[in-house]
């Protein structure tokens, strides 16, 4: 038994037992295209896709995908699912009646209209959404971001009018019908706006572009726009009266502002919203942790609701303790009308950071959904359904919608199945808009932003997130930290794109600044390693394999040189430079005829020292340099002594390997990077290979002449092919070498019989200082 408290050793891992054996050819690329690639046959293929293309399947598949509910609709099971549906829809449409008044007061629009935000919405995704249980219509997030557009166009300081009270001369005061109605059309015509981009973007099939908002980005720009919230709804929650800020540090003068009118604090609103605030996560709380326990969720904000707005009407907060209340909802629907598009130019820079935001909200959420549920959304229809949601909802005075996650969670966890529950949502807001409006005005407006308080908590617990992030990737937890510190400084719409230029800077750094690896193989296998990560790793004799694992483009051209540098222990350019300074010498010494040039070689007796990267004795003359080197033609064994004073890089590989396995794609500048890389080491006796490169990369190189002055022959399948063909090569020479080695032997010695009798004299004096040495010793 283990003694107690002592830690238990880790269990070994398991090692397997099978082994395979292939036999094969070696095969460069052009080889194995030769023999294995596919050839298409043009006019009858391209006559059965054209056939095929005009089905009549294929024209319901468009159709469906245009219009998803033609899919689900059809297949919806009414005994097992209706039920659910009803409950689901009744439940999530009381909450979303609420959210709809209390998001209205973050799109600075008057709290009535955010129930056609609730409604409208709603009626048009149900036929063009893709995903069953995200519930649309507002979102703090977005409908703060909207606020934000509303208050720089129509500031409290547009719409200044003389008082009417005669005894103070001067005195102002603001026109809030006019005002309420200016800020009406202003956020319509942005949600028209945004709708038109969004449908632009799904048209185009851009739904990728989701894809760089990355999670830490998203993480830290909803946890700053639920501070901005906070912020924004202080000020309501204590009934003081503030200046409107937007922009830059808007949120620090909102602060400011605030706590220097806070002796004037209503005490009525305050205590009612702060006990709302206290009771809605309290309540909330045992919600989620017995959600396991309680069928439905209480929807406590609804029944808080109700009992403030008893209160106040009871008590009549606003005559006796002047607390703030929502005094006038429209009853009914208004008649559509086109918002004024002269307003596009103003808003145009805004509408982009909202619909992409909002998009990405939702799209987030749905794939949440579609997961558990083993469904899939497509992104480019969620673009077109929001963007014609929108659209729709632009032209009924209603502010952007996407989703709400408290919403859809209560659409969910109440048993909704599809978007049937979605629109029975939408019924109870209509009555909500037709009947309950007057029974709502009552209600204290901070008893709204209280539930909008209590609704952040989950944005806020994101915080929580860091010190995990920071654990696994540093650089996701700095992009976090930054765009939050940022969305909140510089306000929401420059703090997104300012965290999306950071994220984009991150991912170009580490391209730029790649991984790379010198390989070397394990021994009797194809398997090759980094050679500093793994012990009993052998580098092929006379070769270098590196491996790049990064895109090779414009932006890191000169890393990718650098780690060919330091793989191979030497710069062939530099190695290059110096052999023609050396043969230059060396030709001026053979016509002052201090040495004698041979076919095998130089005779000398002298020689200088020729260690790697040591300084000159000498600077090098550029001039001289620019000779051409079909001048000297002389042989020089360049890893032994030279007969000149020129400290010449030896050269200790004939082959490299480039390992592009991690290749995805070249740009112009990263072709011509490798066709000056390949020709700088064959001008050095070094041959250069490359392995493992994808199909696509390859026909890059075509197309930018790579294979101009190349072979195709030197692009191998894997590293191991690359290898294999090295070594057989380098056998084939040495035979070869010593064959001729052998012929000019002979040649030199016209007689063969004299070279003999030289042999047999060398032999003989070889045994007989063998037979001294016995003797003497």
């Amino acid at each position: 038994m283990e003694a107690p408290g002592r830690r238990s050793e880790p269990s070994p891992l398991p090692e397997y037992s099978g082994s395979y054996v292939v036999s094969r050819p070696v095969y460069s690329e052009l080889a194995f295209q030769r023999r294995y690639a596919s050839v298409l046959v043009g006019g009858r293929l391209r006559l059965f896709l054209l056939f095929d293309s005009c089905s009549r399947k294929r024209a319901v598949g468009v159709l469906k995908t245009l219009l998803p509910i033609l899919d689900w609709l059809p297949k919806y099971r009414v005994k097992e699912w209706l039920l659910s549906d009803i409950i689901s829809g009744v439940s999530t449409g009381l909450v979303g009646t609420l959210q709809g008044m209390a998001y209205a007061l973050l799109a600075a629009v008057p709290v009535g209209y955010g129930l056609y935000s609730a409604f409208f919405p709603i009626l048009t995704y149900f036929i063009f959404g893709t995903s069953r249980h995200i519930s649309v219509g507002p979102f703090p997030v977005v409908s703060l971001m909207v606020g934000s557009v509303v208050l720089s166009l129509a500031p409290d300081e547009k719409f200044l009018i003389p008082s009417s009270n005669g005894t103070i001369s001067n005195a102002t005061m603001i026109d809030n019908g006019a005002r309420d109605a200016a800020r009406i059309l202003i956020a319509s015509t942005l949600t028209l706006l945004v709708g038109i981009i969004q449908l632009v973007f799904g048209g185009l099939q851009i739904g990728f572009i989701v894809r760089y908002l990355a999670d830490p980005l998203i993480g830290g720009f909803t946890t700053a726009a639920a501070f901005q919230v906070l912020v924004s709804q202080l000020k309501i929650l204590l009934n003081v009266s503030t200046k409107n800020y937007n922009g830059v540090l808007s949120i620090i003068y909102t602060l400011v502002d605030t706590f220097q009118n806070i002796g004037s604090t209503n005490l009525a609103d305050f205590i009612a919203g702060l006990l709302t605030i206290i009771i809605c996560m309290a309540v909330k709380e045992l919600n989620d942790r017995f959600r396991h326990k309680i069928p439905i969720p209480i929807p406590i904000e609804v029944i808080v609701t109700i009992i403030a707005t008893a209160i106040s009407y009871g008590a009549n907060l606003e005559k006796n303790y002047n607390a703030g209340i929502v005094k006038s909802i429209p009853r009914g629907f208004l008649p559509p009308a086109l918002p004024p598009v002269n307003l596009f130019s103003e808003m145009l820079a805004a509408s982009f950071s909202i619909a992409v935001v909002a998009y990405a909200i939702a799209v987030s959420v749905g794939k949440v959904y579609a997961i558990k549920y083993d469904y899939t959304i497509d992104g480019n229809q969620e673009f077109i359904a929001f963007g014609i949601s929108n659209i729709f909802s632009g032209f009924f005075s209603c502010f952007v919608a996407t989703t709400a996650l408290s919403r859809t969670a209560v659409q969910e966890s109440t048993g909704g199945k599809t978007q049937i529950a979605g629109i029975i949502s939408a019924g109870v807001v209509m009555i909500a808009i037709l009947a309950l409006g007057k029974l709502l005005e009552p209600l204290q407006k901070s008893v709204l932003a209280a539930v909008v308080i209590a609704n952040l908590k989950g944005m806020f617990m994101q915080v929580c997130d860091v010190p995990r992030l920071w654990r696994q990737n540093k650089i996701d937890a700095v992009i976090w930290v930054f765009t939050c510190i940022v969305s909140i400084i510089l306000g929401l719409d420059l703090g997104l794109l300012a965290g999306l230029v950071f994220g984009l800077l991150t991912v170009v750094l580490r391209i730029q600044f790649p991984s790379w690896n010198g390989l070397g193989s394990i021994p009797n296998t194809d398997i090759y390693k980094s050679t500093k990560d793994y012990k009993n790793v052998e580098e092929p004799e006379g070769m270098k394999i590196l491996r790049f694992s990064s895109p090779i483009f414009y932006g890191n051209v000169d890393g990718f040189k650098k780690c060919i540098k330091s793989t191979v222990g030497f710069d062939a350019m530099r190695v290059y430079n110096k052999r023609l300074k050396a043969l230059r010498k060396i030709q001026k010494l053979i016509k002052k005829g201090q040495l004698r040039a041979t076919k095998n070689g130089i005779i000398s007796g002298a020689g200088s020292s020729n260690n790697a990267f040591e300084p000159d004795e000498d600077m090098d003359d550029p001039e001289e340099l620019d000779i051409p080197t079909k001048e000297i033609e002389i042989q020089v064994d360049w890893n032994s002594e030279i007969p000149v004073k020129v400290n010449v890089p030896k050269v200790p590989i004939h082959s490299l390997v480039l390992d592009c396995g991690a290749v995805s794609f070249l740009d112009v500048v990263g072709v011509r990077s490798l066709r000056v890389v390949v020709k700088e080491f064959q001008r050095i006796d070094v041959n250069v290979y490359f392995a493992s490169l994808q199909d696509h990369v390859i026909e890059k190189l075509e197309k930018c002449g790579f294979f101009n002055d190349n072979r195709k022959d030197i692009f191998f399948l894997t590293v191991h092919d690359a290898v294999l063909h090295v070594q057989n090569r380098v056998k084939s020479q040495e035979i070869q070498d010593s064959i001729l080695e052998t012929i000019s032997l002979i040649q030199d010695h016209k007689d063969p019989l004299e070279l003999m009798e030289a042999e047999l004299i060398e032999e003989e004096l070889n045994v007989e200082d063998e037979a001294m040495r016995s003797l003497a010793s």
